[in-house]
């Protein structure tokens, strides 16, 4: 008989987990046929893992949910990528965004439903939080997007970025069971390299993440280069202060092949000035680090504008002069699945049927 885990699905669930629910009674075996269904070939209805029995399929079927989530909407940008509106259990939604390139797919996905950090470029916080995110429906997202476009997780070109929906970091248990799941080389098999989560800046959950055997790669949201500055486009910044978040940073211990990553959300005429570039060099200048500059992607009640190129690009080059600096070509801005617009904003784009 099967044990009745009140309000689990499948998906979410680990090896040991699945050994816990079947109970003694069945098959050492079974659990491992069950977790490669799930999570290598990706099943999208237990009717399709023909290698279990009929009557333990139907047992199943009656005790659990899949735990997939359904697309309400899909949104298609004229530069290829995907925005997809999908629904939970218990009808909420989130969103994750598929970016394919020629070497790479990337696949953004949510870690809670809104948002309660409260940042002032981004769409998302204007929905506050509504709940946190399962490691089970983290999990689905990805599985339901590399379905959807014949994706495989042991593939090298899949990456994965815990940068739509949520602050992970105010998730950490559920994020961290999720990249374990994603990383199992006996499941879904994408490799922590190519995992990363993006912060605000919580400063204790960053000590315990660096705790983590498993984790993904740390990206830090910065954009700005002052406290006071910080403050006034971060609220969270009157919490945990830049100073504390720079120490927690030095004392992040990275593996041997990883460099933390800054992002930096340039906003005309706020926080793009070449002072700025200076004191964000002075910032970073004794971490092992990279920076990503991202011009605001501009949305519905945001109160910033996006600055010029050639606003960023200089701003670009006198980062450049000290550590490795970047500029993120903005995806999906037509369909609002850029960096910070992910609101479940409505366009008059091609939907699911």
């Amino acid at each position: 008989m099967l044990q009745v885990l009140e309000g689990q699905t499948l998906v979410g669930m680990e090896i040991s987990d699945l050994r816990s629910l079947l109970g003694p009674k069945e098959p050492t075996y079974r659990a491992r046929q069950l977790y490669d269904a799930l999570y290598r070939k990706q099943v999208a209805d237990l009717s399709e893992i023909s290698s279990l029995p009929q009557a333990f399929r139907n047992q199943l079927l009656k005790s659990h949910a899949l735990g997939l989530p359904e697309a309400e909407h899909r949104y298609d940008s004229s530069d290829g990528t995907r925005r997809y509106l999908l629904r939970l259990e218990d009808n909420r939604t989130v969103e994750a965004v598929l970016m394919p390139e020629e070497s790479r797919d990337t696949i953004c996905i949510s870690s809670q439903v809104g948002c309660p950090v409260d940042c002032k470029f981004c769409l998302t916080a204007l929905m506050g939080l509504e709940r946190n995110l399962t490691a089970g429906e983290i999990v689905g997202q990805v599985l339901y997007v590399a379905r959807e476009n014949g994706l495989k997780g042991g593939d090298s070109r899949i990456n994965v970025v815990m940068m739509g929906m949520g602050e992970p970091l105010l998730n950490l248990n559920n994020v961290l069971k999720a990249t374990r799941l994603l990383t199992d080389p006996d499941g879904i098999g994408i490799s922590q390299k190519r995992i990363t989560i993006s912060t605000s800046g919580i400063v204790p959950k960053i000590a315990e993440l660096g705790q983590a055997e498993v984790r993904p790669k740390l990206a830090i949201s910065l954009n700005a280069s002052t406290e006071e500055q910080r403050r006034a486009l971060m609220p969270i910044t009157r919490k945990y202060h830049l100073a504390d978040l720079m120490q927690a940073c030095k004392r992040y211990p990275l593996r041997p092949w990883e460099k933390l990553t800054f992002e930096y959300v340039l906003l005309e005429g706020v926080n793009d000035s070449d002072a700025d570039a200076r004191r964000v060099v002075r910032l970073l200048s004794n971490l092992n680090c990279k920076l990503n500059l991202i011009a605001l992607n501009p949305g519905p009640g945001i109160p910033f504008e996006t600055p010029d190129p050639g606003r960023v690009h200089a701003f670009q080059q006198i980062i450049r002069r000290s550590l490795p600096c970047f500029i993120r070509k903005p995806r999906g801005r037509d369909i609002f699945a850029a960096c910070g617009q992910l609101k479940r904003v409505s366009t008059d784009l091609v939907r699911l049927a």
